[in-house]
């Protein structure tokens, strides 16, 4: 690691999305663009999903998983991060939940709460969305010391709609990764 990135590493989860061009490759290129980053190191993927859209429903399926990484950076550059990721990959934002090319979402980060404008920890909708919580599952291992497991598993067993949402391919990102009860 460069001597700039000197703090304890942290964990964190990043929903991810996409359902415009090669949607595959775009999730793969987003993962890779994380992993390349000095001050992030992607540990666990989940499966691939695909997904009904939410909101805005006029647009194509989805692809959707998350990724567990560690980090020294903090929350507020992890986003940062992420959103010169998503700009990268061609990310505009026209429509409120409408196509997009890739979405990272900072989902979680050890039970840290935060609410700024730029930024809201956990993430706010996570519990309603069953894109998020499936993919979660695969990778939140059940003695995750901040609680999140329980919270995907509670909400995962309240919610409604997961229908809308089926297995599409097991991720490719490195084969130690292979999600939990795989």
């Amino acid at each position: 690691m460069n001597a700039h990135f000197t703090s304890e590493l942290s964990e964190a989860y990043i929903a991810l999305g996409a359902n415009l061009g090669d949607r595959e490759h775009t999730l793969m290129e987003a993962i890779r663009r994380l992993d390349e980053d000095p001050g992030i190191t992607v540990a666990r993927c989940s499966h691939l999903y695909e997904t009904e859209p939410v909101g805005y429903v006029d647009q194509p399926l989805f692809l959707n998983m998350a990724v567990c990484v560690r980090t020294s950076l903090d929350s507020h550059e992890l986003l940062h991060v992420m959103q010169g990721i998503e700009n990268g990959l061609g990310r505009i934002r026209e429509i409120h939940w409408g196509p997009r090319t890739v979405d990272l979402d900072l989902i979680w980060m050890e039970g840290r709460r935060e609410n700024t404008e730029e930024l809201v920890l956990p993430h706010p909708r996570m519990e309603e969305r069953a894109f998020v919580l499936v993919p979660l599952s695969d990778i939140v291992p059940p003695d995750e010391p901040s609680g999140l497991y329980t919270i995907v598993e509670t909400a995962l067993d309240k919610l409604d709609g997961k229908e809308g949402l089926q297995l599409w391919k097991t991720c490719s990102w490195r084969s130690a990764s292979a999600p939990f009860g795989s």
